[in-house]
Parts: structure tokens; sequence; C-alpha cells
């Protein structure tokens, strides 16, 4: 049997010390934890009347089939009451050793004192019956619509995350060895990188993911050579430099998500799609949006698209000289894309030849996963936060899409950090996962109101720039990515709005993979393959199963599309042209937390 042995080496002196250590570190965390500010109830939780649904969905069923409820309740019991037994037979046989187990394999648990020692076993199959057990329950509660089944299934898969030995001190076997090996070491590290969470934002915790000091953007992060050929309060416009001997002559202009930074698309040379770009002989350009604050509040989805899309549409065709560019927008961008291409035909505006759409969502009937932070309770709360403080704070974004992972982005690294005492990892994509930023409070509220919740865009109703916009306004040819294991834009509600285009000419990849990963899927690692089938008119189920499946990444047969889509080819533009000086190389000063200064050539 594997043990946890004792230190016979003992370094009492040193340990004692240790103990000294975390109670002074206490003192500090107090202090860190007072700083935090007020909180709407709303944003920590569901409300009560989700409780109460289903505790009455849950009565309703005790009473109209007790006989089902106490089958479940007595396979629990008796699960839990026979493996109680047989420890305890092997304890009173002098076996320290566990009984045998049944118990799914769950890589929370892959130390193998979780298979062999009898109190760390014991715990574990006890806590992996009373989860199914749990979920078992939840999953036969009748008389829930389909959204409020989705929300009780979520979050008492939360609760019974949060309450997993692996998160608590005295039952993960990892974390008292490395207390016993280090004479307390690691446990005063811990405290040390928690209390400097906390410190960090402000009072909450948001638990690091990435080392902080590693990483440097436009050092070793986003450094395609590039330089800010314009300026406003909304975004800088950075333009690429050629590196190859001709160039296609329609522009490319990128619009990112203005929830995180740019630079996910250009994390390293090896795999950015902004290089890669590049490298295909495109001119191309990359909106760097501003991160906003409190003199933000009154901006709207309208700016965003009038002082945003359309302002960097126009000054990439005049920088170029060209008439028409090929648009690209990922994510949130995507959808105020799809609302500008919509009213540029209202307009009768052809700036735009081709767009592309990466992991888009345009029709919100079905939401997804993100959807159950979505229904009033919490859109009411974040509502009333920004009343307060004008912006959607990027706290309760990252800690949102973090909670919708939580094993892997909330739990392990809170283990890794603070019961083991170890230094995040160096890794660029949870840096830049960490690197977010604040919404408009208007924007967000008319974005959360309009689109998620009463799906106006879809239905064609809505409002934008005095224009009422359909997706049957869409007309310019479209490709769209998605991808397969997205929790945060579901492909199959993405595929829903594509179909809904009113475009004649629509290609739609599904990518392996989730919302980054899936994107960010550089050629030549094979790591992810890609479905493709030409006939949107099945459904996504029936598209899927028909389609061809491809190994490797989607990038050059977005490449084909794009040269498809090419007015032929030109020589190498400069950065900027006369009456767009370069500002700055790239990548830029917004991405960095810089502000907007009155004279943009500043």
């Amino acid at each position: 049997m594997t043990t946890i042995e004792p230190k016979n080496d003992l370094n009492i002196d040193l340990f004692n010390e240790n103990i000294a250590k975390i109670e002074r570190l206490s003192a500090r965390l107090v202090s860190a934890l007072a700083q935090k500010k007020p909180v709407m109830p709303s944003l920590e939780g569901p409300s009560q009347e989700l409780f109460v649904k289903a505790t009455t969905s849950y009565m309703s069923e005790m009473m109209n089939n007790p006989a089902r409820i106490l089958e479940h309740q007595v396979a629990f019991w008796g699960k839990s009451l026979t493996h109680y037994v047989e420890a305890q037979q092997k304890l009173a046989k002098g076996e320290l050793v566990p009984p045998e187990d049944n118990t799914p394999k769950d890589r929370r648990f892959d130390n193998p004192l979780w298979e062999t020692h009898p109190y760390f076993n014991y715990v574990k199959q006890q806590y992996l019956m009373t989860s199914e057990a749990v979920m078992t329950a939840v999953d036969d509660m009748e008389g829930l619509s389909d959204e409020d089944r989705k929300r009780v299934d979520y979050f008492s898969k939360q609760i019974v995350d949060m309450l997993a030995p692996t998160n608590f001190f005295a039952t993960n076997p990892d974390a008292l060895s490395k207390a016993v090996e280090t004479e307390g070491q690691s446990l005063v590290d811990g405290l040390e990188n928690l209390v400097r969470d906390i410190e960090t934002n402000d009072g909450d915790l948001l638990v690091s993911l990435s080392d902080r000091d590693a990483f440097e953007v436009g050092e070793n992060l986003a450094t395609t050579e590039g330089a800010v050929v314009y300026r406003n309060r909304m975004f800088e416009l950075i333009q690429y430099a050629p590196t190859t001997p001709d160039v296609d002559k329609t522009p490319i202009v990128l619009f990112p998500p203005w929830i995180n930074k740019f630079y996910v698309l250009d994390l390293n040379p090896k795999k950015s799609l902004v290089k890669w770009i590049v490298d295909q002989g495109y001119t191309l350009f990359v909106v760097s949006w501003i991160d906003p604050d409190e003199s933000y509040a009154e901006t709207t989805l309208d700016d965003y698209i009038e002082e945003g899309y359309l302002t960097a549409i126009n000054e990439v065709k005049k920088v170029t000289g060209e008439d028409q560019v090929n648009a690209a927008g990922y994510c949130i961008a995507g959808t105020t894309l799809a609302l500008t291409l919509a009213l540029l035909e209202k307009r009768g505006d052809t700036s735009v030849k081709s767009a592309t759409f990466f992991t888009t969502l345009t029709d919100f009937s079905d939401r997804g996963e993100v959807g159950v932070f979505l229904d009033d309770d919490f859109v009411d709360g974040i509502e009333a936060q920004i009343r307060t403080d004008g912006i959607m704070r990027s706290y309760f974004m990252s800690r949102t899409f973090s909670y919708l992972r939580a094993n892997d982005l909330v739990y392990r690294p809170a283990i890794r950090n603070y019961m083991m005492g170890e230094a995040p990892p160096a890794f660029d994509l949870l840096y830049w996962n960490g690197d977010a930023t604040n919404l408009p409070g208007k924007m967000a509220v008319q974005y959360l109101r309009g689109l998620c919740q009463d799906n106006q865009f879809a239905d064609g109703r809505f409002n934008i720039l005095g224009e009422t916009l359909s997706l049957a306004d869409i007309q310019v040819p479209i490709c769209a990515i998605a991808c397969e294991v997205d929790h945060i834009a579901a492909w199959k509600s993405s595929f829903a709005g594509i179909k809904k285009f009113g475009s004649k000419d629509r290609t739609f990849v599904l990518s392996e993979s989730g919302h980054i990963a899936g994107i960010v899927n550089p050629v030549g690692r094979d790591k992810y393959g890609h479905y493709l089938n030409s006939d949107l008119s099945l459904d996504a189920e029936e598209w899927q199963a028909g389609a061809d499946f491809t190994k490797g990444s989607w990038w050059p047969h977005w490449g084909a599309w794009l040269a498809a889509a090419s007015d032929g080819k030109t020589a190498p533009r400069q950065l900027g042209d006369s009456t767009h000086p370069v500002l700055c190389p790239a990548p830029g000063t917004y991405v960095k937390g810089g502000k907007f200064a009155d004279n943009p050539l500043k």
C-alpha cells in the first residue's frame, strides 16, 4: 500500500517558522478580502426561484411517484452501507487495504493513494457514489421546462464539483504529502499565492491560470511585424507588414472580440493565425479594441458599429485604395459583423466583398452552456451592477467563463496554486485568458437583452442606427467556422443562424475541439481535424453525419475560399500612407491598457 511517509528528519524549527508565516499571511489575507467591493447577490448565484422550482419538482415526484424516489434512495444507501461494511471488515482483519473499487475513473483522483490507501479510497468512493445519487435525482426531475432543467443540472453539478475531496486540504493526499515534504513551505507559498490573487483583484478571488511574469505583449506575444495606422476612441487599426512578393488586391480586416485582447490570434509565430494570413499573401488589418473605463458607460452597440466596424472598413479602403474588403469576425465580434453586413445591405453599401465568422452566434434560440447565465436573475444583476459602475467589469466575465469549465479553470489551478504552493505555469493561452477587458454598460445590456435573451436579430426585429435588421438581410458570400465542443458558441446554434442568412454563397466548416483551440489550430500540427458538407439544407446532425472529415487544420480550406474572393494580385503594400502615418509599432498601445488621447495622432 502506498502511504504518506512521515519525514524522519523534520526540521521542527523550520516547520514552526512556516506556521508563524502562515499566521502573518492570514492577517494580510483578511486585509485583502476587506477591499472587496459590494456585489449584487444575483451575480453570486441563480435566483431563489430556481431553487424553489427544483424543490417543488422533487417534492411533487416524491408525492406522485414515491416508489421511484425510494428506489433511488435505497440504492444509494445500499451502496454506501455495503462500502462501509466492506471497509470495516478489511480493517477488522488487520488488512490496511481498501475494499473493491468499482467507481468510474476520474482524473481528479490520479494519485495512487486514492486507489491504495484505505482512508483516501473510502473518501473517494463515498464522494463518487453521492455525486451519482445527486445527479440521478436531478436527471429524474419532472415538471421543469427545458431551460430550467439545464440550469438545475448545471448548478447542481457546480455544487457537486465544489465539494470534491480534492478541493480540501485534509482530504487531498497530494497537498498533504507536499506539506510534509517541504516542512510546511508549500502552505506558506500557497497562501502567498492566494493573497496575491485576491490583492490583484481588489478583494475578489480569481485564480491565476498562468505566470504573469512569463509573458509581455509585444515581446514574446503578438510579435508579428506591423504598425498602428489609425486610432480613434474605440480601436487601433493594425496593418501587418507583407512577407510575400505580391499580395491579393482585396485586403482583409479582422475584428476580434472585445471581451479579450486580439493577440489570441498572434500568440507566437508557430500558432499565429495573423502571421499565417500574411504569409499566404494577404494584406491584413486587425482591429485592437480599447479596454473601456467608466467614461464609456453610455457607449452602445450602435457606436461599436459606427465608430468601430464602419470606420475600420472605410480606413482600410483608404489605406489600400480598394473599393472592397474581406471581413472576418470572431465570437461576439462576428455577431456584430453580421449586424454590420445587414446594415450595409440596407444602405446599399457594397464595401464588404465577403465575410468570415469564427465561432459566431447569430441565432440565440439555443444559447448553449453559457445560457445558464443568461436568464433574468443574472442579467438583472448585471444591469444593476452596471448602473453602479458604468461598465461590466472584466472580473464577472472571466469568472463566468471559468465556471463553465470549473474543474479545469478553477479547482485544479486553485489546488496547484494554493494547496501545493506551486507557481502557475508559463502558458501563453492561459495568460491571454486572464487578460480580460471591461464592457461598456449600455452596450453590454443591449447585447444581453436584445440579442441573447430576445433573439431580435434572428427574428428580424433588432434596431441599429435607425434600421431594423434581420439575418436574411445578409447577402455577401460567407464562410463560417464553428467548433465541435465549443462551450460558449455551440456549433449547432451557429449552424442554425448561418442557415437563416440571405447569402446564396454559404460555406460552413466544423472544426474539432473548442472555442479557442478549434480556431487557433495551426497547419502542420494535425491536432484537430474538420468537417465539410456543402448541403446546408440539412439539420445539424444530418449535416455532420454526411460531412467529409479532413485531418488537420481548416486554415488551408479557408485560404482557398479567400483566394476565390479576391481580385487578383498587386505589389506588396507599405504600412499606412500619407494620410495614415505609422503611429506606433504593432501590437499598439490599446492592447497594453493604453487610453485614447484627444488627438488620435499622438
